[in-house]
């Protein structure tokens, strides 16, 4: 090693890769023993989220302008995603504008606690963790089971697991497997599309961090130090690609809603 580099005894030889535990801070107020259970920083975030929100559409609305400014012109491009490309072009004319309001709360929500992730200090994505996307799954699972409800009855149930124009002798097969698809795996890849793309996103970039802190600081052959070099290269790239994930799957998650709650509006037609 060179004369400037440190010793070896400060680091552990041995590479050791970031764990969940690693980029999931220990709770701040732990309700329970286990790890998760209490009050966090994803929590934390999750509420700041809320403020952020708020205080923004406030500001761009509370002097609008036939021409508007940077913060009005920002806003209303939300609005006008949410409303337009999500809402009208996946619902239709006909059945978009009650939900637009939801659309677009669900996908500003999403996209900022996402881009959590990508902020230094703060520097994780709230739904990251499990439950936090499960609770969101949870209340549009809620939703367009309740829209379903409202509109067909109790009928609702019998017409998103028995498709019409089949033979009845392949119900007994095809309405079960209609039963775990639509009620079990629908909720349950939707929540866990979203933190699974997020924390494998934000564990990469963690990972590549490490190991070129480990290539750099603790090797000390000039080759490892240089393919640390290259690895802080790569985790750029993968820092702006992450960056483009996150907004992507807060509109997958909003177009899934929106495609829900469709399916439940229009399921006498299925």
């Amino acid at each position: 090693m060179t004369a400037f580099a440190l010793p070896m005894a400060s680091y552990t030889e041995k590479f050791v890769p970031p764990t969940i535990s690693d980029l999931h801070l220990p709770d701040i107020f732990p309700w329970m023993a286990d790890y998760g259970t209490g009050f966090g920083k994803q929590m934390l975030l999750v509420l700041l989220s809320v403020v952020l929100i708020t205080w923004f559409f406030m500001a761009a609305i509370r002097k609008a302008k036939l021409v508007p400014g940077r913060v009005q012109f920002v806003a209303e491009g939300f609005y006008s995603f949410a409303r337009n490309t999500v809402g009208r072009d996946i619902m239709g004319e006909k059945n978009f504008r009650p939900w637009v309001p939801l659309l677009f709360a669900t996908f500003v929500f999403l996209l900022l606690n996402n881009l959590f992730g990508a902020i230094p200090l703060l520097q994780i994505p709230s739904f990251s963790h499990a439950g936090s996307a499960y609770a969101m799954a949870l209340i549009i699972y809620l939703v367009w089971i309740g829209v379903g409800v409202q509109k067909h009855g109790l009928r609702y149930f019998k017409l998103a697991v028995v498709p019409t124009g089949v033979p009845g002798w392949i119900l007994p097969l095809l309405v079960p497997l209609e039963i775990i698809s639509n009620f079990i795996v629908r909720p349950l890849t939707h929540s866990l599309r979203l933190m699974a793309t997020m924390l494998a996103g934000h564990m990469i970039v963690a990972l590549a961090g490490t190991g070129a802190r480990y290539l750099i600081v603790v090797q000390d052959s000039l080759l490892l130090n240089a393919t640390g070099v290259a690895v802080i290269a790569g985790s750029v790239a993968m820092y702006f690609l992450e960056l483009l994930i996150m907004i992507l799957q807060a509109f997958v998650f909003t177009l899934l809603t929106a495609i829900y709650i469709q399916g439940s509006l229009d399921a006498d037609s299925h």
